[in-house]
Parts: C-alpha cells; structure tokens; sequence
C-alpha cells in the first residue's frame, strides 16, 4: 500500500510518485473515518478535523506537528501498543523516536531520517501515518469486503416503446428491409386494390372506368381534412448524434453561420480599422504639431540637463574633497584628544603630592638602610681588625719560639 508507493529511489521512480502522497493522504483519511476517529479522538481533545490533504501540504508547521504525534500515538494505542498522549510542550525529538519505536515494534520499516518528521507534513509522515492506520486496523479485526453495487431500475417511460418515434438507423433499416421484399417479389400494397376491395365490402359494383375519372371533391373541404389527419400521419425522427448525415449538417449550418457572422463583423471591423487608422493619423500629426512648437524648450531642455550633469559631477568631485577632509579632520581631532588626555595626565602628577612623599620615605629609608650597612661594615672591619692582629701576636709569638732555641743551641 503506502509502503510499497514510497520505496525506491528518486531517480528509479515515475514522474507521478511526488503526488502518490495525495493518494496515501486520501487512504490514511479513509482508514481514519472507518476507526470512528472524529468522536475519538477530534471532538474529545478539541481539535480540527482533518482535510483530504493536511499532511500533503504545508500550512502551519506546528500545528500539523502537533495533529501528527497526537494521531500517531491514538494509533498505536488503537494498535494494542500504550503511547502516552503528547503535550505541545514536549522534546519533538523524544515524540519522534518513541513513534519510530513502536512503528518498528509493529513491523514497519523506516528507511528515512527522523528530522523528516519534525517539519509535519510531506511523504515520510503520511507513510507513517498510514501503516499505523494499518496496524491498527487489522489489530481490531477489520476487513475489506467486495464493493457492493445497488441494482438500478429501469425507468417505465424508458421502457415504453413510442412507435412515432423513430431513429435513423431504424428507419434506414426498415427501408433496407422493404427494398430487399420487393426484389424477392413479394406482393406490396396497392391503393386502387384496397379501393375496390372497399367498395365490394359496401355492396356497391366496381366497374371498370371507360373514362378519365374527375375528381368530384371540393378543395377546400380536402385541404381542411388534410389539416386534420395530417399530425396523426406525422413521423417524429429521433436523431441519432453518432451518425455522420448529422454532423455533416451540422458542420454545414457552423459554417453558414460563420459565413453571415463574417459579413456582419466585416463591416464593423473595416469600420473600426479606418477610425484606428484615422485616430493614428491624428496623433502622429498631433505629436508632429507639438514637436515644432516645443523644438526651442526642448533645446533649452537639453541645455539645462547638460549644465546639470555638469554641476553634478562638480558636485561630486567636491563631496570627495570634503569626505577626505573631513577624515583628516577625524584624525587630528583624535591625535589632539591624545595629547590632551597626556597633558591633563602629566598636570595631573605635577601637582599631586603623593611622588613626593614616596620619594621623602624611599630617601629615608635608604639613610636608615645606609647607617644599618655603615653599622655592619664597622663591625666588619673591627672583626677583620681582631683577626690580623690576633694573627700577627701568633706569628710574632711563633718568631720568638724558633730564636729561643738557637741561642741556647749558640751557648753550648
């Protein structure tokens, strides 16, 4: 059905698969109508009926949306497969992977992206649609049975036969059949016969006439009878639109026709061509006429434009000069804001006093730094002081102990 209308690729289908959406759309609409769903599901939640193309077209996207998860998920609790009713709040991706889900829990395949069924219309959703409708169908047992057609009466008045009304063809048949009885020589019906017949029948003798007979009837009083029998003797021809004597003579009468509407509309045509072409005249000496009397203002005209172009290129030019003036003007007046931003920044710290202080306590504390480093240096020096001299006493003391022994080395 609706799977079977949408498989394939866009190159192996046929021109008419972009409307076989509209189809499935009327099928899917059908299904619904069979599974009561206008007093289910449309009057119960306050919603729009559906239209014979709601998901074929796009109209408003959210609310088709909206009517596809609701309708999809009534389908598959319809189906046998509990689906919570969406609320118009909820993730659309969550709704559209919960549907997919039970489709394939139902058998269906899905060969297509799920963003195809956000937008809410178009192939994908009504194929999915309608093999829910499907499931759910056979879910509750339903089948489809052969059509059948109600017998149609036959009108009485088609029925009765009206012997003045002929066709054509009847009546060629009937004079076809007459010219094959007399060439077989089958006796035909003769008038004087039938007359003398009569007159048997009256008792009166028929003799032969020696004359030219005379008719004795009055004119008149045979006109009035003829008036009189004549619609009894009248013979109503049905025509038959099949047959070609009938188009040939209406082929004859549209050209008639045609040939009288020609001459009618001939005459008013020529007449309406001489008055365009008079009117035409009229204007091309009337533009003539106002061409020379406007020849020197169109002189003028076309001075004054070209003294125009020519301001307006001056115009220009001078436009140019100004937007490069005017950016050098922007440039200077930013350099100046620069400097007055530096000037205001260096009075600034001309006479703020805080330097000043900084400097007196950096002074002070590099004199207190000073007489600490003075301090150390002297204990420095009077330690390096101590240590000479100490060195010196030894070696002093040393000198005297190596002479002591020489001496008395000396005296012996």
């Amino acid at each position: 059905m609706a799977d079977d209308g949408r498989r394939g690729d866009e190159g192996e289908r046929g021109p008419g698969a972009a409307y076989q959406m509209f189809v499935t759309m009327e099928d899917l609409l059908d299904k619904l109508k069979l599974m009561n769903y206008e007093e289910d599901l449309i009057r119960r939640n306050n919603m729009k009926a559906l239209s014979r193309h709601y998901f074929a077209l796009p109209t408003n996207p959210g609310e088709q949306f909206y009517m596809f998860t609701s309708l999809a998920a009534w389908l598959l609790n319809q189906a046998g497969r509990f689906f919570e009713q969406p609320q118009e709040y909820d993730d659309p991706n969550a709704t559209i992977s919960n549907i997919l889900t039970g489709l394939r829990a139902l058998g269906g395949s899905v060969d297509f992206p799920p963003s195809k069924l956000k937008q809410g219309y178009g192939e994908q959703v009504c194929y999915v649609l309608d093999r829910l409708a499907e499931e759910a169908l056979k879910h509750t047992g339903f089948n489809w049975k052969r059509p059948v057609y109600p017998a149609e009466e036959m009108e009485e008045e088609a029925l009765i036969e009206d012997d003045a009304e002929l066709t054509l063809n009847k009546l060629e048949d009937e004079l076809i059949e007459e010219a094959e009885d007399f060439e077989e020589g089958e006796p035909f019906l003769d008038l004087e016969v039938l007359k003398s017949q009569g007159k048997k029948m009256e008792g009166v003798e028929s003799t032969k006439p020696e004359e030219i007979l005379e008719s004795t009837t009055d004119a008149a009083e045979w006109n009035l009878e003829v008036e009189r029998v004549l619609p009894q003797l009248k013979v109503t021809i049905r025509t038959d639109n099949k047959d070609w004597r009938i188009h040939v003579d209406q082929m004859h009468q549209h050209k008639e026709g045609i040939e009288t509407s020609l001459k009618e509309t001939k005459s008013y045509l020529d007449k309406l061509q001489d008055e365009i072409s008079r009117t035409l005249e009229k204007v091309s000496s009337r533009e003539k006429y106002v061409n020379n009397q406007l020849e020197n203002l169109i002189q003028d005209f076309r001075v004054a434009q070209g003294q125009l172009n020519e301001a307006k290129d001056r115009y220009q030019q001078g436009s140019g000069g100004v937007t490069e003036r005017t950016r050098l003007l922007s440039e200077i007046s930013e350099e100046l804001e620069k400097v007055k931003q530096d000037m205001e920044e260096k009075g600034s710290s001309m006479t703020d006093g805080a330097p000043l202080v900084k400097i007196k306590q950096a002074l002070t504390k590099l004199k207190q730094e000073i007489t600490q480093m003075d301090i150390r240096i002297g204990v420095v020096e009077h330690t390096l002081l101590q240590a000479k001299l100490k060195e010196k006493s030894n070696m002093t003391r040393d000198m005297h102990a190596t002479n002591i022994p020489e001496t008395t080395l000396g005296g012996y």
